[in-house]
């Protein structure tokens, strides 16, 4: 288990992680934020990239002070990956086997482990540029998983990919959560909530919530509203209300509102994870109409 405590990090006067405190055992995790929240601040400190300011963090007897020890058991995948574009897939990850530490023995059968993994077997004879935003991501995961890490980090997975590519990565990161800690780092709901057992979510610094699904929805509950209105009606609830979706109909408009007040005639809904993700960052996104 990975054990976050009470982690803090200042910068130049202002503390932009406050007291963060989380268990994460294997399996997938979900750090959700809006960008500024600290996410990627918090990802650095796992990383060992830079320090926090207070705080401590163990993985069973090993502690971040250590970095050595801590850096051969991540792999990292950054929002923004890349490499050499005149290498070829093969040759990148045997540059990066070496880079990692994986004896030479044991390069050739863990280059071709991680090729079958990431289902880049039929391309690995291909240069790096050549290569789809799809292929790009898959082969930023294989470097990740080289060597078998126990804890794997991604950030912002699914940037850039098509819908097809988003599913075929998410389908890929549960498959590794089943052996590995994988914590992904995004502030798209979808990304959480098709693939994470559990949740964190961030907000200018600080934990606001934590827990599983049902438990983040449950934030929620009893502040989602249903209200039909007449197009006439629209502009002046949704001036009234904190109208957080809204679906067009052929004779007005179908509302959700997120209030801690029942607006009239309106009916209290389920939370959706995203109507409690906006709950928990005080509302926003209004008036996003499908």
């Amino acid at each position: 288990m990975l054990q976050i405590n009470e982690i803090c990090k200042v910068y130049g006067g202002s503390q932009v992680l406050n007291l963060i405190s989380l268990d994460i055992r294997p399996g997938m995790f979900g750090l959700l934020g809006p960008n500024g929240a600290g996410k990627t601040t918090l990802m650095r400190i796992l990383t060992t990239v830079i320090p926090s300011t207070s705080g401590n963090i163990h993985y069973g007897d090993i502690s971040w002070s250590n970095k050595n020890e801590v850096r051969k058991m991540i792999g990292y995948l950054p929002q923004k990956f890349s490499l050499y574009k005149q290498l070829r897939v093969n040759e990148a990850l045997y540059h990066l086997a070496v880079l990692k530490g994986v004896s030479a023995r044991l390069q050739k059968k863990m280059v071709a482990e991680v090729l079958d993994k990431v289902n880049l077997n039929e391309h690995q004879d291909k240069k790096v540029g050549h290569l789809s935003g799809g292929m790009v991501r898959r082969l930023g995961i294989a470097q990740a998983i080289l060597g078998d890490p126990k804890i794997i980090i991604v950030d912002e997975p699914t940037a850039g990919l098509d819908p097809e590519e988003r599913i075929r990565f998410r389908k890929l990161l549960r498959m590794l959560g089943e052996k590995s800690i994988v914590i992904i780092s995004t502030h798209i709901v979808e990304d959480i909530e098709s693939s994470c057992d559990q949740i964190a979510v961030l907000h200018k610094g600080q934990l606001k919530k934590h827990g599983n699904i049902d438990k983040i929805r449950a934030s929620a509950k009893g502040k989602v509203w249903e209200l039909t209105v007449s197009n006439e009606d629209f502009y002046k609830i949704s001036d009234e209300w904190n109208v957080i979706s809204n679906h067009k109909e052929s004779d007005g408009y179908r509302l959700h509102i997120l209030s801690d007040e029942k607006p009239e005639g309106a009916l209290s809904i389920d939370p959706t994870l995203e109507d409690s993700y906006l709950y928990l960052m005080g509302g926003s996104g209004q008036n996003e109409v499908y």
